[in-house]
C-alpha cells in the first residue's frame, strides 16, 4: 500500500479509539467496516446523485412503486451496479446532534440502497449496531468521523483496486486483534500469496493470452482474501484478462466482508454466495478455471449428513461425492471433492485446484475406508500434481503442520503420471510479536524461492533434496489378511468356570448354567485333552452324569469357547469340509505395495517367520496414503557414549559444585 493509502487506514484505525470501552476488540470491525463500506459507495455515487434522483423522481411521477430495475438499467451504463435513492447523505445525516435523529436517517438511508448493496449491510447486522451506538452516546461521534475531509474515498483519489488493498489492510488488522476467530475468516497474508502462486505461476503462459476470461471459485471464502489474490496475480500478468471471482461462505459477517469488498472494487459482488456449500451448491452447473480454498481444519459435517449422504448414495458420481464419504468429524475431503466437481473440464481447457489441509488427509482412514477411496479416486484420475508441506504456527488458531494440495486436469505431458512432494517446513522466519498461534511467517524470499522449486519441479522433476516425485501407484497398497492355523487343547480351568459363570447367554437360564459349571468342575483336575474328538467325548459322559441333555447349540457353543485354549501344539482346528481354520489372535496384516505381488512378499517377508501362514485373499483389500513425512525422514544418529558420559560428567561436577556452595 501506498502511504496515502496507509494514512487512511490509519485513520479508520483510529476510530477504534472511539469504540474502546463500550465495544470488544473483536467487535471493532463490525462497526468500522460497515460504516467505510457506506462512505466508499456514497463517493462512488456522488458524482451521479443528482442524475439518479431526478431519474427516481421521473419513475416516481409515472406512479413506478418498485423501482429497482429500472434505476439499475439507468446506472449500469455508467459502470455501476448499484445505486441509492434516498436524498440523505453522511454530511446530510450530520446536520442534527440528536443521536436518535442520526439513528432513524442511517436506517433511512441504507434502506434507500438497491437489494443488492443492502442485503451487505443486513448481514453486517448494521441496523444493530447503529442502536449499541445511539445508547452509548458515540453514533454522533463514529458517524462524524466519517465525513472528515481526510476521508475521501471518491475513485478519483481511490481506485477500485486500491479500495481493495485498503479494505484487505482493515481485515487483516481486525482479524489480528480477534484472535479466537481469526482461523475462520482470515488466512495470513503471505500464505494466501504462496498459495496463489503455486496455483497459478506453472500457468503463466496461458495468463498472457489477450482478453482471455478466467473464472476463479473458493467455496469457503470467508473475507474473499484468496479470491482477490488470485486476480491480483492474474492482473499483474496480463492486465486485459477479465477475471470473474465467485465465491460461497457459511458465516454472514464474513459473506458481507467478502461481497462489500467485491463491490467495493467493481467486481460483480452478486457472484458471492452465502450458504453452506455442502447442503446448498449456489455455483451448482457451474465450472472453472482455477479454484482455491482454506476450509475449516478437522470441522465435523453432521448438520449436512442427511443432504450430503443422499446425494452420495443416488446420485453417485453425477454428484460431489461420489468417490466416497470421510469420517464425519473432519469434512476437508468433501471440500476436494466439491471442488473437483467443478473444475473446467479438459476439453474446455481444463483446471487447476489448491486447498489447504492439516495432516489427517494424507493418511487417515485404512483401506477401503471413505477417505482411503477418495485419495484413490483421485491419485488414479491423475489430477494429484503436488503436495506441499508448510512449517507449522502458520495461522492464528492452530499451531499444527498444514499441506498445500495442487490437483489439475490439464497436466503437461511431461508431468502426467507423477506426484510431486515438496518440503518447504523450513522455509519460515519468527515473528517479532506472536498473534493467537501464528509464531513464524513466511518471507517474500521464501516465498519465491519455494515458488521456484515447484515450477522447476514440474518441468525438470527432482533436482533438489526437498523435492521428491512419484507415481501415483507408488502410493498404493493392498492390504493383505495374514492368516496362521488354529490349534488347540482343550481343559476345563477355574478360570474357564468363571468365564461361563459371567457369560451373558448362558445368564438368560441361571439353572443350567449352573448345572453345566456343576458337570464340568470335576473335569478341572485333569490334564489338558489334545484331540477335540477326545475331550468331546469327556463332555457328554460329564453331562449325561448330571442328567443333562438338549442343550441348546449356542450354549454348547459358549462352553467349547470357554475350554478351547490356543496352543501351538494343540490339534489343528479345521472345519466341515476339511478347511483348515485360522486362529483369530494370530491373525495379522501387512500393507504390501501395490505393484508387488502379495504372494511373492509373503514368501519374502513372512514365511521365513511363520512357516505355516496364508493369505486369505478374500479379505484383501487395495488402499491409499500418502505417508510425506516418512519420505522426508532423515536419520540422525545418536551421540557417541562417551560424549554423553563426559557430559554426564561434568553437570555432575557442576551439581556438587553449587551444593558445596549451599552447603558450605
Amino acid at each position: 500500500m501506498s502511504s496515502t493509502h496507509q494514512h487512511l487506514a490509519g485513520f479508520l484505525w483510529s476510530v477504534a479509539d472511539l469504540l474502546r470501552g463500550s465495544f470488544k476488540q473483536s467487535e471493532y470491525g463490525r462497526v468500522i467496516l460497515p460504516f467505510t463500506v457506506l462512505r466508499r459507495l456514497e463517493c462512488v455515487l456522488e458524482p451521479h446523485k443528482d442524475a439518479i434522483l431526478a431519474r427516481r423522481d421521473e419513475l416516481k411521477a409515472k406512479g413506478i412503486e418498485n423501482r429497482e430495475r429500472q434505476l439499475l438499467s439507468f446506472v449500469r451504463p455508467l459502470g455501476l451496479s448499484f445505486v441509492n435513492e434516498s436524498s440523505l447523505s453522511l454530511a446530510k445525516i450530520m446536520e442534527d446532534t440528536d443521536q436518535h435523529v442520526i439513528a432513524k436517517n442511517l436506517r433511512t438511508y441504507v434502506g434507500g440502497f438497491s437489494s443488492g448493496a443492502a442485503e451487505i449491510f443486513e448481514h453486517y447486522d448494521f441496523y444493530n449496531q447503529v442502536t449499541r451506538l445511539e445508547k452509548a452516546n458515540l453514533l454522533y461521534l463514529v458517524t462524524g468521523r466519517f465525513i472528515d475531509p481526510e476521508l475521501d474515498l471518491s475513485p478519483e483519489r481511490v481506485s477500485n483496486h486500491d479500495m481493495g488493498y485498503l479494505f484487505e489492510e482493515l481485515i487483516r488488522r481486525f482479524s489480528e486483534i480477534s484472535n479466537e476467530t481469526a482461523g475462520e475468516h482470515f488466512t495470513p497474508r503471505e500464505v494466501i500469496k504462496l498459495m496463489v502462486n503455486l496455483l497459478l505461476a506453472p500457468d503463466t503462459e496461458d495468463l498472457l493470452v489477450p482478453s482471455k476470461v478466467f473464472t476463479v471459485l473458493d467455496p469457503a471464502c470467508g473475507t474473499g482474501g484468496m479470491l482477490t489474490a488470485a486476480e491480483d496475480f492474474i492482473t499483474e500478468h496480463n492486465p486485459n484478462a477479465t477475471v470473474k471471482l465467485f465465491g460461497q461462505e457459511i458465516n454472514p459477517e464474513s459473506y458481507a466482508i467478502s461481497r462489500s469488498d467485491m463491490l467495493i472494487k467493481g467486481d460483480q459482488a452478486d457472484n458471492i454466495k452465502l450458504g453452506n456449500s455442502f447442503t446448498n451448491d449456489q455455483h451448482w452447473g457451474k465450472s472453472f478455471s482455477y479454484l482455491l480454498a482454506n476450509p475449516p481444519f478437522g470441522v465435523e459435517w453432521k448438520q449436512s449428513r442427511d443432504e450430503v449422504e443422499d446425494e452420495h448414495d443416488n446420485r453417485g458420481y453425477a454428484g460431489r461425492f461420489g468417490a466416497g464419504l470421510p469420517r464425519i468429524n473432519d469434512g476437508s475431503l468433501l471440500f476436494l471433492q466439491h471442488m473437483i466437481h467443478h473444475m473446467r473440464t479438459p476439453d474446455n481447457g481444463g483446471a487447476r485446484v489448491a486447498i489447504v489441509f492439516n495432516g489427517s488427509p494424507l493418511f487417515t482412514g485404512g483401506a477401503e475406508s471413505g477417505e482411503s477411496n477418495i485419495r484413490r479416486w483421485i491419485l488414479e484420475n491423475d489430477w494429484l500434481e503436488g503436495i506441499v508441506a508448510l512449517p507449522d504456527q502458520l495461522f492464528y488458531n492452530t499451531g499444527i503442520s498444514t499441506y498445500f494440495w495442487i490437483l489439475s486436469n490439464k497436466k503437461d505431458p511431461a508431468h502426467k503420471g507423477k506426484v510431486i512432494l515438496l518440503d518447504a517446513r523450513d522455509q519460515w522466519a519468527k515473528m517479532r510479536k506472536s498473534l493467537g498461534d501464528k509464531r513464524k511467517y513466511i518471507t517474500d524470499d521464501q516465498i519465491e524461492e519455494v515458488t521456484k522449486l515447484y515450477v522447476n519441479a514440474l518441468a525438470e522433476g527432482a533436482d533438489h533434496p526437498k523435492v521428491k516425485v512419484f507415481a501415483p501407484s507408488d502410493f498404493g497398497y493392498q492390504r493383505i489378511t495374514v492368516e496362521r492355523p488354529l490349534r488347540l487343547r482343550f481343559e476345563v480351568t477355574e478360570e474357564a468356570l468363571a468365564t461361563l459363570e459371567t457369560n451373558k447367554t448362558l445368564a438368560k437360564n441361571a439353572d443350567l448354567r449352573d448345572q453345566i459349571i456343576a458337570a464340568l468342575r470335576p473335569l478341572a483336575d485333569r490334564d489338558p485333552v489334545f484331540s477335540k474328538a477326545d475331550f468331546d467325548a469327556e463332555l457328554k459322559t460329564a453331562f449325561s452324569e448330571a442328567g443333562l441333555t438338549g442343550i441348546p447349540a449356542s450354549v454348547t457353543k459358549q462352553v467349547w469357547n470357554a475350554v478351547s485354549v490356543s496352543d501351538p501344539e494343540g490339534e489343528l482346528q479345521k472345519d466341515k469340509k476339511g478347511t483348515t481354520l485360522p486362529d483369530p489372535d494370530l491373525r495379522d496384516y501387512e500393507n504390501v505395495p501395490l505393484d508387488e505381488d502379495i504372494h511373492a512378499y509373503l514368501e519374502r517377508e513372512v514365511l521365513p517367520h511363520v512357516p505355516d501362514a496364508w493369505i486369505d485373499e478374500d479379505k484383501t483389500k487395495v488402499g491409499y496414503e500418502i505417508p510425506f513425512t516418512r519420505h522426508f525422514y532423515e536419520y540422525t544418529p545418536p551421540r557417541p557414549l562417551e560424549e554423553i558420559d563426559a557430559e554426564l560428567k561434568e553437570l555432575e561436577g557442576e551439581i556438587q559444585r553449587l551444593l558445596g556452595e549451599v552447603t558450605g
